[in-house]
């Protein structure tokens, strides 16, 4: 026979399934890999050409070979999944035979079983309870934006809001010790384990547990006020004992503002010999900076400089005023509002404090710039993800809702002001240019939307999701835009 006949004749795709369903859960967004084993598979990624190739019967034949695999775009919402499949098989002696065919998948909605299991009362066989003995929660909303970054809390049943902290509740006892290994990695803590019997079996000696892991995070927050015991302060260099808690993670970086010498606690360390923070961010209070002078002497962003501070409440009362070293030299100049710990005349119950000569006390200790007179935005172009938070309690006080949201609104202020916060998962650089890119590929209305390949790996490679609807009249187009991008989301609309 010839070419022409051998292709009319001579199918080698027989066989070869052309349609399939592809079971999906909404609440995890896994897909089912037969029998039992659920994936995460982005959209065109190579979990997701695997999975479709491994339902598709036939193709697996023993003479028959797989040349190339593409996938054919399709709206997000169709539905639609679909393969374009090249095959050769050997039709006749020395007749090889190409041909081109396409698969379609319809998605369905499936719950798995641990999402069922979640809706389920006492499904668990672990839990987290996580907690800090502190008078407000920004460790916590810091540490939520962690969990949320690196998807540490893909495998709970589910979370609770405690007093003091957070309870995540696990169906494994191995999924509950891989989120204890990664507090200890982010937040310097210490944990504990206990167990309890839940049933029994004489007969075969099968005994079915409990499991209850307590992580305890060091009672002391990022700008606390500390004072070092003496042995405490001897290994870590010899370091003041009045210093600034000026970064927290695996470990607490303290910083002497007289000297700019910085040290790191280690959790190890701080638990052998355990201690309070003299003062939090709660008892800050404002200074008007009257001269400043830097002194010369620079540590990384820090500037050692020398500078006469007067209270903003003692301005016009009587003429009061401190000198002070502070290490805030390069962004404070004369007039400007900054915040400090007022420690002139103060008494503190503090039994570390009280052996302390009161000459060595500093009279104020500075430590961040204030903008007083900064107009508030309406709102933000941007938010912060949460997590879905059930509360031990059915009813929370009015005065607790309150309080949770000053300290959720100062965090968002302190991520605003410290870019060292925000690069933690923000990153407004990358934010920006693919925002950048989403608008102009709306300059062309007689062309659908579509992303970049090289753009679309870097999503899937970063796990961003980006979803658009452009709504398009005779005069006007409007674009809605709603981006999101680990714990930051970004919605934005345009009207032309």
């Amino acid at each position: 026979m010839c070419q022409d006949c051998i292709r009319l004749t001579v199918d080698v795709t027989e066989g070869i399934q052309k349609e399939g369903i592809l079971h999906f859960c909404r609440n995890c967004e896994r897909f089912l890999q037969p029998p039992s084993q659920w994936l995460v598979a982005a959209p065109e990624s190579r979990e997701m050409m695997a999975l479709c190739l491994r339902k598709l019967r036939g193709l697996q034949k023993s003479d028959r070979r797989l040349i190339d695999c593409s996938f054919i775009w399709t709206e997000p919402h169709s539905k639609r999944i679909k393969l374009k499949i090249t095959v050769q098989q050997e039709a006749f002696a020395k007749a090889i035979v190409q041909q081109t065919f396409e698969v379609e998948f319809v998605v369905q909605n499936h719950q798995c079983p641990d999402c069922a299991k979640s809706y389920t009362p006492n499904t668990w066989r672990a839990v987290v309870q996580i907690r800090q003995k502190v008078p407000h929660k920004r460790t916590f909303f810091y540490l939520e934006q962690v969990i949320l970054k690196h998807h540490a809390h893909l495998d709970t049943v589910s979370i609770k809001e405690a007093k003091d902290g957070l309870d995540f509740y696990y169906s494994t006892r191995a999924n509950a010790v891989k989120m204890v290994d990664f507090l200890s990695s982010v937040v310097p803590a210490r944990s504990k384990r206990s167990e309890e019997l839940i049933s029994q079996d004489v007969h075969t000696s099968v005994s079915s547990y409990k499991f209850t892991y307590s992580v305890e995070i060091v009672p002391m927050c990022r700008e606390d006020l500390v004072c070092l015991p003496l042995k405490v302060a001897q290994q870590l260099g010899h370091i003041a004992r009045f210093a600034l808690c000026c970064r927290v993670a695996n470990t607490l970086r303290l910083i002497d503002p007289q000297t700019l010498q910085t040290a790191d606690l280690p959790a190890a360390v701080y638990w052998r010999t355990p201690f309070p923070s003299l003062a939090h961010v709660g008892e800050l209070v404002e200074f008007i900076v009257l001269d400043i002078e830097p002194v010369g002497q620079e540590s990384g962003k820090y500037v050692l400089a020398d500078a006469e501070v007067a209270r903003s409440s003692d301005l016009g009362q009587n003429d009061t005023t401190f000198f002070v070293k502070t290490h805030l030299g390069a962004v404070l100049s004369a007039g400007d509002a900054v915040m400090g710990y007022h420690l002139f005349n103060s008494n503190f119950n503090h039994e570390i404090f009280e052996t302390i000569n009161p000459s060595n006390v500093p009279e104020v200790v500075l430590v961040k710039k204030s903008y007083p007179n900064r107009k508030k935005p309406n709102g933000r172009q941007w938010k912060l993800q949460r997590m879905a938070k059930e509360h031990n309690e059915p009813v929370v006080k009015k005065q607790e809702q309150d309080k949770l949201e000053r300290d959720y609104e100062l965090f968002l202020r302190e991520l605003e002001e410290d870019s060292e916060i925000r690069q933690a998962y923000v990153r407004d650089r990358s934010l920006l240019t693919l925002v950048l890119i989403c608008i102009k590929a709306t300059d062309r209305p007689g062309q659908d939307y579509r992303i970049l390949p090289a753009w679309r790996v870097w999503m899937e490679k970063n796990r961003v999701r980006i979803t658009l609807k452009v709504t398009k009249t005779k005069t006007t187009m409007e674009v809605c835009l709603e981006l999101v991008w680990g714990s930051c989301v970004m919605s934005l609309r345009i009207c032309r």
